[in-house]
């Protein structure tokens, strides 16, 4: 979900994943105890950290997440296709292996 930090972008990642049956681990920004029932949200950086390592490596390997010029095309499409590339190869080793010995034997 592409926004800015405020009610209106939250509530349309609410509007989309939905609140029935989900528990948000969240920081403490005011916004989420708007917008989320009490006894579905948990704040705390103690718990976020994770997500915040996941977005540091994001950043580490896709250079439109890291700088402001110079970089490709930061449209929501593209995004989308980045980070669903960038999921899938990280978190399926045997598919990067796989792709990753394809296009080594292109230059042997």
């Amino acid at each position: 979900m592409l926004g800015g930090r405020d009610d209106a972008t939250c509530q349309r990642l609410l509007n989309r994943v939905g609140l029935q049956g989900k528990q948000f681990i969240t920081d403490d920004w005011p916004g989420y105890h708007r917008l989320i029932p009490a006894a579905q949200l948990t704040t705390g950086k103690h718990l976020t950290f994770p997500i915040e390592q996941d977005n540091s490596n994001i950043r580490h390997f896709l250079a439109r997440f890291r700088r402001r010029t110079k970089v490709v095309s930061k449209t929501e499409d593209m995004v989308d296709l980045s980070l669903r590339l960038y999921h899938h190869l990280h978190d399926q080793p045997a598919a990067f292996a796989a792709l990753s010995a394809t296009f080594l034997s292109i230059f042997s």
